[in-house]
């Protein structure tokens, strides 16, 4: 079977140059430019080696190059799949064991390290990166951006939704790919601002410099360069979290960002049947995604009482018929060599599963949605060593890309004022900038309008959150947002004067939330036509078709007649789906699921839940330490994490102890122990793994491409 996307509602398949490399001696196709991750995976192929400790089966986990899950041998050197683009030729084998290293050769010719001095670094090239660099190319600073892609944008590049938000401010009801080409060509539209790609920021030195690996597109060849700014700004976006339970290391448990790199970034089909850990808006956003790359949803699990993210998200979910577990949690996931079914069990108010709960469901994959760390590091240590820095974005405080975009804006503001140019920061942004950042608020039952004639929206958001696109799409300027807090939710304000809703149906087709429909009573006041947004397949309905109307929380009504399927002009590929609908349904109606759109999967738990087993999840996966093995070095009285490195190995792995450090804390915790009574361990000098021929200028050719 096809492992490639070849549809997708808002994507576009291109067909790419075919790349042969060869797999464990066999031979692959792949596409130029893709990972050898995105590969395998096109390929059907999921374990990339197993662990030299245990023989555990190793896969993806973060696809952004943070952990060392994905190690492979490419033509004998160790490197991440996930980073790593396939070349001509390429031979990837597993690695289980440690790698015998190629003997040793002479380097082509050593140089001395690239030095530059610049009065602006930005390091990371997503919303909040370029927006702090637009800032401070236009205050006439010399500016130098640097990314580890092969593309500015960030995690923007790999989402299809639209966004919430200030529409002046930010670009709300823009999918995130657009903004990410929006920002990007501002960028390149000021001749002061230097962009340097798939260029990795290594450490910051004492010394005021900051070392980076640099791949020259010129010349073939990487190289080490170190940069003095006068001011720093970091913008580093947020690594995701793990997760503990048994099973967790399985091939087929992965990150929300691994999956929406490998289906939104590289249309690659990553699952067949994906069940998410996490009510958080990533969670409920890639469950969406995963729905529009035509991947069924067998389940949603979430902690608390209510989802944490949007309820738009959440509501959005419900009505395509995935099943959401409230105060719930996942107990294991199975399988011998890859994900085959997963446990998850009700809790109580202290987050115990409660016994006599459980229940199974088969999935391949588990997609883990946990919440994010900041990638700050950087900021702490120029900080520790007195350079002048600003964070934004996710860098600075876990939150939407909207806001990241207006906080880049104010660092980049911020760092031309540390320049001794431009203006202060106004305070209305700062203002903005915490709307921006806000939780969601109150959820509002909304009355469903008395109004029964001509034609007008209906409202099915119901949660205050920052979003005010449908005020500024209404050309009859009759959708308001009460006060100047685009948190409070929007009201059609009738008819103003000559003006009355024209049914354009603009605003439906550009609410992020997919919460309006178009209610209208002027052919047929007994059967009027409710217009809905639509976003999956092409073939899913038609003009003619009976599907079946849902209410905002995915509750069935009645079917109904669709009579007609357009593609607005301004649209911007959603779809508007008209249906005849009874009087006294069509203000319910929210949504629509195609009669031919199955859901069977969603429900389904297998007949046997599967016991789960006690203390053995992996908190460490480099090393494959269990929380068993920490939870005894805690009872003995360990509380060094320094020691527990010489003892168990735990941090002492590729990634450097960016996954674990976290769920190690969390242990301690669990057990009474505060914070302030343990050691926490030492940080490497460097923040990425690197060649040590790097710091020495050894250079070699390329294989060519």
């Amino acid at each position: 079977m096809s492992y490639r996307i070849e549809k997708h509602p808002i994507l576009t398949s291109q067909p790419g140059e075919a790349v042969t490399f060869r797999w464990q001696g066999q031979p692959l196709t792949a596409k130029r430019g893709e990972t050898i991750a995105a590969a395998l995976f096109a390929n059907g192929i999921r374990i990339f080696g197993h662990h030299p400790k245990d023989g555990a089966p190793q896969g993806l986990f973060c696809a952004n190059g943070q952990c060392s899950q994905c190690l492979v041998l490419a033509d004998g050197i160790p490197v991440k799949a996930c980073v790593t683009v396939v070349t001509p030729g390429m031979a990837v084998t597993e690695i289980n064991a440690l790698p015998t290293l190629p003997g040793a050769t002479a380097p082509s010719h050593f140089r001395p390290p690239e030095s530059v001095s610049v009065p602006a670094l930005v390091l990371g090239g997503g919303p909040a990166g370029m927006s702090a660099a637009i800032e401070l190319g236009r205050n006439s600073v010399t500016t130098l951006l640097i990314d580890d892609k092969d593309r500015l944008g960030g995690k923007l590049v790999l989402q299809t939704h639209r966004f919430f938000g200030s529409a002046d401010a930010v670009y709300a009801g823009t999918r995130g790919i657009d903004i990410a080409a929006k920002l990007a060509q501002q960028v390149a539209e000021y001749d002061n601002i230097d962009v340097w790609l798939n260029s990795t920021a290594l450490a910051v030195f004492s010394d005021g410099k900051i070392g980076i690996l640099r791949s020259s597109p010129y010349n073939n060849k990487d190289h080490y360069a170190l940069v003095e700014p006068q001011v720093l700004v970091v913008a580093t976006g947020a690594r995701e979290r793990s997760l503990v339970f048994p099973g967790n290391t399985l091939p087929g448990v992965y990150g929300a960002g691994a999956f929406q790199t490998l289906v939104n970034r590289d249309l690659v089909r990553a699952a067949q049947r994906l069940f998410i850990v996490g009510g958080g808006n990533v969670g409920l956003i890639a469950g969406y995604h995963a729905l529009q790359a035509g991947i069924d949803v067998v389940g949603l699990v979430e902690a608390m009482p209510e989802c944490g993210g949007y309820r738009v998200h959440r509501d959005k979910l419900a009505r395509l018929g995935v099943p959401i577990y409230t105060s719930h949690t996942v107990l294991r996931a199975h399988g011998d060599h890859e994900v085959e079914s997963i446990t998850i069990a009700q809790i109580d108010g202290s987050f115990r599963p409660i016994p006599g709960t459980e229940r199974s469901f088969a999935c391949d994959t588990v997609l883990v949605a946990v919440g994010l760390d900041p990638v700050d590091e950087f900021t702490h240590k120029a900080r520790a060593f007195g350079i002048p820095v600003f964070d934004a974005g996710d860098a600075q405080e876990i939150a939407e890309a909207s806001a990241a975009m207006f906080t880049g804006r104010i660092a980049g503001r911020q760092a031309t004022r540390a320049l001794g140019t431009g203006d202060d920061v106004p305070a209305a942004w700062a203002a903005t900038a915490a709307v921006l950042r806000s939780h969601p608020g109150l959820t509002v039952e909304r009355d469903v309008p008395d109004r029964e004639t001509g034609v007008f929206p209906v409202f099915h958001c119901v949660q205050e959150i920052p979003c005010d696109p449908c005020t500024t799409a209404c050309p009859q300027q009759l959708i308001r947002i009460p006060g100047d807090d685009i948190r409070h939710l929007p009201a059609f304000v009738g008819s103003a004067g000559t003006r009355d809703c024209v049914g354009c149906e603009q605003c439906v087709a550009i609410c992020p939330g997919l919460a309006i429909t178009l209610v209208d009573y002027r052919r047929d006041p007994q059967q009027p036509t409710v217009s809905l947004p639509f976003e999956l397949g092409e073939d899913q309905v038609s003009a003619g078709d009976t599907v079946i109307a849902l209410d905002r929380e995915g509750r069935p009504l009645d079917r109904v007649t669709v009579t007609a399927v357009r593609a607005p002009a301004r649209g911007d590929r959603t779809r508007i789906v008209r249906v005849s609908a009874p009087r006294e349904l069509a203000k319910r109606i929210a949504g629509i699921r195609p009669s031919t759109y199955s859901t069977g999967w969603a429900e389904q738990p297998l007949p046997e839940a599967v016991e789960p087993l006690q203390d053995d999840a992996i908190v460490c996966r480099c090393e494959r330490v269990t929380a068993g093995e920490i939870r005894a070095w805690i009872r003995n009285g360990g509380r060094d994490i320094n020691e527990l490195k010489i003892v168990t190995r735990a941090g002492m792995g590729a990634c450097g102890g960016k996954t674990c450090t976290a769920l190690i804390t969390r242990l301690f915790r669990e057990a009474g122990i505060p914070v302030e009574e343990v050691t926490q361990g030492t940080q490497r000098p460097l923040f990425v793994e690197v060649p040590l021929g790097i710091f020495a200028g050894a250079e070699n050719e390329k294989s060519p491409d």
